[in-house]
């Protein structure tokens, strides 16, 4: 393992939010004087500049759906943005490097230091600045799997996209009009639904107030569009089948209106073989080739190769440079802010990315 001194890595001692029990951010997140860890082979310490928040992340505070709850006491945080600072065996080629990585075990990144295993470590050039370089990830991975891996997306088609002022919905607006596609986003409130129409959204549908399938079967001659982007699941699923088209494409992207059904059997068979669709998986997990046959035997999973990661971490920060897609934040606040932060990501009261961005001399 690379020698942390000789990085010029401070002592042993860093700053992290952490939970002991499950609750209300502003009630359980500590924030406390931790051991930095060391890189293990395999892995990277990335010095923390900033931090994305997401959904997932909420969940490990409030004891929400996981597949693998983490032992107490931990620090929440899934993804992260920084410059690799200590390398383990094996990772050394990331050595002071700016990137963005998923964090070990997907928690941990509410930290001024974070362990990532390389399998999820993609440069960040830097001349993406911040807050724009910590908002890039997640969302455009995610919309970019969707839409071109999955759906493969062209030109004149049409697609809906839930959830469209959220993180992946904002991106999949953006990368869906970049491909040519005619664009039906739905979001809750009357703001919302102008931020998507200023993302490029051709018809935006608030959905508290009108069906969004009679919007979209309108504007189809009674069609449906080609593909749905699904990020919210259960709560619009019936209406979402109703508008995809013959052979068209539905996405399943996320739960985020109930994830219970995650792990539960709420698909009734008949309705997708009436409806003549293709039904897609889309999951947000990345392992090197020599693990992807391992993933596959021991959980039945089929996970995407981190060289296909590192393949659309470089076409988004190209459409970033070229003005075609750009980075959609809804606040950056001081890393001591987190936790009100994260509650009003709870709260559905943000739009676009929500960043913590660390201290300068931190950074």
């Amino acid at each position: 393992m690379t020698d942390p001194t000789s990085t010029g890595m401070p002592a042993t001692r860093m700053r992290a939010w952490r939970v002991h029990e499950y609750g209300a951010p502003l009630d359980v997140l500590k924030l406390e004087e931790v051991d930095v860890p060391a890189p293990a082979a395999g892995e990277v310490l990335v010095r923390v500049e900033a931090i994305p928040l997401n959904v997932n992340d909420l969940e490990r505070i409030t004891g929400g759906n996981m597949m693998a709850p983490p032992e107490f006491p931990y620090s929440p945080g899934m993804e992260t943005v920084g410059v690799v600072e200590a390398c383990g065996d094996g990772a050394e080629q990331w050595q002071d490097r700016r990137v963005v990585a998923i964090c070990k075990r997907a928690h941990g990144g509410f930290a001024e230091k974070v362990l990532c295993d390389t399998n999820a470590v993609f440069a960040m050039p830097d001349d993406i600045a911040l807050p724009d370089a910590a908002a890039l990830f997640f969302p455009f991975h995610l919309a970019w799997l969707g839409l071109h891996d999955r759906a493969g997306i062209q030109a004149g088609e049409s697609v809906l996209i839930h959830a469209a002022a959220g993180g992946s919905g904002s991106a999949a607006i953006q990368l869906a009009k970049q491909a040519g596609a005619r664009v039906f986003a739905t979001a809750g409130t009357d703001e919302k639904v102008q931020f998507c129409r200023d993302l490029g959204a051709d018809f935006a549908i608030n959905y508290s107030t009108e069906s969004f399938a009679d919007v979209v079967l309108a504007e189809t001659d009674n069609r449906g569009v080609d593909v749905v982007f699904d990020n919210v699941g259960e709560a619009v699923w019936e209406e979402s089948i109703k508008s995809t088209a013959y052979n068209g494409r539905f996405l399943m992207m996320g739960f985020a209106s109930n994830k219970l059904v995650a792990d539960e059997k709420f698909i009734v068979p008949r309705q997708i073989a009436f409806a003549n669709i293709k039904l897609c998986g889309v999951m947000l997990h990345y392992a090197g080739d020599d693990m992807l046959a391992m993933v596959k035997t021991a959980m039945g999973w089929n996970v995407s190769p981190t060289s296909l990661g590192t393949k659309i971490m470089a076409d988004v920060v190209d459409l970033v440079r070229n003005e075609e897609v750009r980075a959609v934040i809804g606040a950056v606040v001081d890393f001591e802010e987190l936790p009100a932060l994260i509650t009003s990501m709870g709260d559905r009261e943000t739009v676009g990315r929500l960043i913590v961005r660390m201290p300068a001399d931190q950074a």
